[in-house]
């Protein structure tokens, strides 16, 4: 893999899980790691350093950060070349912009500004939203961040759509020696009712999904162990699950065209805020 790793820190407490997380994925892919800073990190999540605006206590302060976090890097894999970079543009921009060139661009769940009761910081949620790469955005406690459970799980839903996604997710799984929970949920408006016959078949149609996916062809070649859930219910609901007890849940990006209001999905976004472990969110094209 020649595209770096690339990782926002703005040193907060979950930029260092995020920089952790995204070293462990260099290391994994054998891969560079890009370690990125900006100057405007703090405006944009809402707060200033005390020291106020002194442009070179700024760039002090900036240096610092990325410098700290690449020795922390290299500490942790030193068979990893990380490298930094400081920037002053806003940091949802420079992270996209540079999601171009990279593998996987990784966030941490919430930024040094973050505001107590909300999940996901604006750069995350902003970088998610727009990155032309796959964004992985660190969440959950120690056991996620140390891949405890041995799982992956990946969001199905149309066959086509969820191709890249399911390749991202067995890739992971292959490297890391995981299994992979394939997860599709349905809804039929005959549900309520038991009795009806609609609802007596719908477990078979809804399995029918993961046929027809890649995840039939993974299965017989044997890369990686596949677990296939169909559940009857809301996806947001069903993936929040599987997330409980899995390293890293994968979705697809289901991205609106419009430049305003939300660009994703309700269940991209209601992943990012609630998920109990790191979520990658990866472009469907």
């Amino acid at each position: 893999m020649d595209k770096p790793v690339i990782v926002g820190v703005d040193g907060s407490d979950p930029s260092l899980r995020a920089l952790d997380w995204a070293t462990d994925e260099a290391a994994l892919h054998g891969a560079p790691l890009c370690v990125v800073h900006s100057q405007a990190w703090g405006w944009y999540e809402g707060y200033g350093p005390s020291f106020g605006t002194d442009r070179s206590a700024l760039r002090v302060y900036a240096d610092n950060v990325v410098g700290s976090a690449v020795e922390r890097a290299g500490h942790r894999a030193p068979a990893v070349k990380a490298y930094g970079e400081v920037v002053t543009e806003d940091p949802a921009a420079v992270l996209t912009r540079m999601s171009r060139e990279a593998s996987v661009l990784v966030v941490g769940g919430l930024g040094a500004g973050g505001i107590a009761g909300l999940p996901l910081g604006s750069v995350g949620l902003a970088v998610a939203a727009h990155a032309q790469s796959p964004v992985v955005v660190v969440r959950g406690d120690d056991r996620h961040a140390h891949r405890a459970f041995g799982r992956i799980a990946v969001g199905i839903d149309e066959p086509q759509q969820a191709r890249r996604a399911v390749e991202f997710a067995l890739c992971e799984a292959q490297l890391r020696g995981a299994a992979l929970d394939a997860v599709h949920a349905w809804r039929c408006p005959a549900g309520e009712v038991a009795d009806h016959p609609d609802h007596r078949a719908a477990p078979h149609a809804g399995a029918g999904h993961a046929d027809r996916s890649p995840v039939a062809a993974a299965e017989t070649k044997g890369r990686v162990e596949v677990r296939r859930q169909a559940v009857e219910g809301h996806a947001r609901e069903a993936l929040l699950d599987a997330a409980r007890s899995a390293d890293l849940l994968v979705v697809g990006a289901r991205r609106r065209t419009s430049h305003l209001g939300m660009q994703l999905g309700p269940v991209n976004h209601a992943v990012l805020h609630r998920a109990a472990c790191p979520v990658a969110v990866v472009p469907h094209a």
